[in-house]
């Protein structure tokens, strides 16, 4: 074991309470390892009529970096679905086309505004399957796609994970990858720690639901340990540059050379155009299980990036953890951010948050609001579970509880926004170095012409800085930079979002 991992102890399998939850969590997909699959995903297609896919993404990397993507992709002939079988089996169909897909789209001067049927017709039948969007997701590059070199360990054991696949074949990305699995790994533990103390509010154990509350915190201080750790393997400008743009989607994509989406073309004269999301924190099911378990609501806007930067103060960060929507959101699309997001999670864990978000609407935080209505007399005959009102010294370690949980998950988001001030903010004012992104490479070299999401974000950053050395006026560059529509590979505005995103983690426990 590494000296990281003796420095940060690994909650137990023994501690969790698996027995008296696992017939829910087999209908919702969870496993002792949460969200992640019991065992390391499968590695490869065993069926030899696969092979074409499994060279194709085993040589991905070198053919984004030569441009030879888009003509191996053109002569790979159109496999059918039809032998994939196992639910191991279509994941990893998944995996492997999303990863091509992506390449194809993004491993060019240009991005590619058209996905060929070779990729098209398998990918739309495997992420219907398995209930996601036809596009790389949290689910293709992190829950199904690592390994293990010490199973022993447990998959929240950083050092002994590895990426089956980058698109950029650095170790930058496949560390990047598995800082999130191994968070996904940790958190594991508040699952079933956490539903049993829902079921605990409501029969009136107080004191049970405030010991699940301090691990909760404790599970969350170890989870902002693991994220601490991004800068061990993964340098900015890599994945700024190289990593972050070919993993972009096609939703809010215009000034990176997508105004229409993708045309997925499955042909014989049909298919359609598709604005969708990029993979991202954002589709991570255990964020969004916290905040529905403390109560935790959101209200800012994913995308109206005008209207944020003129409501927010100048925010030092950006997108990978959750985020959420506004009432400011675009006509149309105001239900609201998580609800949204959830569409890019795959469908049973979909479903368990829905079932979490019924178990006690407005979570732990609207219990203790009822609590210190019924103390202050302002809710006749309340009793949670026929069990006599919460005596005031309880009532006390309850919020103390509720609000060192809250505090712990704000402290988290405040750790990501220094980490992406770093990973995106920071680079995106900076050209790109030579030595990341060579000329001509895929990771693009504004020189070149090379048209993605860190070169149109680049092109913005100097253009303000132009403008403001001609006006001579600082404030002017310090404004514009402000309003960048830096976008997130989500296709989520960056600068206030998730500032907002932490404010309200931690507004919700000073509400109790």
């Amino acid at each position: 074991m590494s000296t990281h991992s003796a420095m940060l102890p690994l909650l137990s399998k023994d501690a969790f309470s698996l027995n008296r939850h696992r017939a829910l969590f087999a209908e919702y997909a969870i496993s002792s390892n949460g969200f992640l699959p019991e065992n390391a995903p499968l590695a490869e297609l065993s069926d030899p009529y696969y092979g074409p896919w499994e060279s194709l993404i085993a040589e991905l990397p070198g053919s984004i970096e030569n441009r030879t993507v888009r003509d191996k992709v053109d002569r790979l002939p159109l496999l059918s679905a039809d032998h994939l079988s196992t639910v191991v089996e279509w994941r990893r169909a998944y995996v492997i086309l999303a990863f091509i897909a992506h390449g194809y789209i993004w491993g060019g001067d240009m991005p590619s505004e058209v996905l060929p049927p070779s990729i098209t017709v398998p990918l739309l039948r495997a992420s219907g399957r398995l209930g996601l969007p036809p596009v790389a997701t949290f689910a293709s590059l992190n829950l199904w796609n690592f390994r293990s070199s010490n199973p022993t360990l447990g998959f929240a054991d950083l050092d002994s994970l590895h990426a089956l696949h980058t698109i950029t074949g650095t170790e930058d990305e496949s560390w990047f990858l598995m800082v999130s699995v191994a968070i996904e790994a940790q958190g594991a533990y508040m699952i079933p720690a956490m539903l049993d103390a829902l079921d605990a509010a409501k029969e009136g154990d107080f004191a049970a639901v405030a010991h699940a509350l301090r691990e909760m915190a404790r599970c969350i201080g170890r989870i902002a340990a693991l994220l601490e750790r991004m800068d061990d393997r993964c340098r900015p400008a890599v994945f700024y540059h190289r990593v972050r743009p070919l993993l972009a989607g096609s939703w809010n994509m215009a000034d990176a050379g997508l105004p229409r989406g993708v045309f997925f073309d499955e042909g014989h004269g049909r298919g359609a155009w598709r604005q969708l999301r990029g993979g991202s924190n954002g589709q991570s099911s255990l964020i969004q299980f916290i905040d529905l378990v403390l109560g935790v609501e959101h209200t800012s806007c994913g995308n109206d990036t005008a209207t944020a930067a003129k409501t927010e103060p100048p925010a030092t960060a950006a997108t990978m953890l959750s985020p959420s929507r506004s009432s400011n959101c675009p006509r149309g699309r105001g239900e609201g951010f998580h609800a949204e997001v959830r569409a890019y999670m795959p469908d049973p864990h979909r479903r368990f948050l829905d079932h979490v978000s019924r178990i006690r609407p407005g979570g732990i935080r609207q219990a203790i609001a009822d609590l210190r209505a019924a103390a202050a007399g302002k809710a006749e005959n309340y009793s949670p579970g026929g069990a006599n009102p919460i005596a005031p010294g309880e009532l006390t370690q309850l919020q103390e509880a509720f609000q060192a949980a809250t505090r712990a998950m704000a402290a988290l988001r405040n750790k990501h926004l220094q980490i992406v001030a770093r990973y995106i903010i920071v680079p995106a004012r900076q050209p790109p170095p030579p030595a990341v992104c060579p000329m001509g490479s895929a990771g693009g070299n504004v020189s070149t012409g090379v048209v993605n999401l860190a070169t149109a974000s680049w092109r913005k950053t100097a253009a303000a800085a132009a403008a403001a050395a001609e006006a001579k006026d600082g404030k002017l560059y310090s404004a514009e930079l402000d309003l960048l529509k830096l976008t997130g590979t989500g296709g989520t505005a960056l600068l206030p979002f998730l500032k907002q995103a932490r404010d309200e983690t931690f507004r919700a426990g000073e509400m109790v």
